[in-house]
C-alpha cells in the first residue's frame, strides 16, 4: 500500500464519509478514483463525438463502420 498526501480538507471529508458509511477510507478513496477515471473516459469520448459532429466526412465514416459492426448483432447468440 502506498501513501499519498491530500489537502487537510479532503482528508476531513474522506474521514467523515468513512464514518458515515462505516467503511475504510481506503475503500472510499479507491471508489472515488475509479469514478473519476470513468468520468474522464466519458468526457474524452464525448469530446471526440462533439468533434465528429463538426466534421461530416469523419461522422459519415464512423457511421459506415458502425453499420459494418452491426452485422455482428445478428449472430444469434442473444436468442437463447
Amino acid at each position: 500500500m502506498s501513501t499519498i498526501r491530500i489537502p487537510a480538507g479532503a482528508q476531513a471529508t474522506l474521514r467523515q464519509m468513512a464514518v458515515e458509511s462505516a467503511r475504510p477510507m481506503q475503500d472510499i478513496a479507491a471508489e472515488a478514483i475509479e469514478a473519476y477515471r470513468r468520468q474522464q473516459i466519458l468526457e474524452r469520448t464525448n469530446a471526440v463525438y462533439a468533434t465528429m459532429r463538426g466534421a461530416p466526412d469523419v461522422r459519415a465514416e464512423e457511421l459506415e463502420e458502425r453499420a459494418v459492426w452491426d452485422v455482428t448483432l445478428n449472430d444469434g447468440l442473444g436468442q437463447a
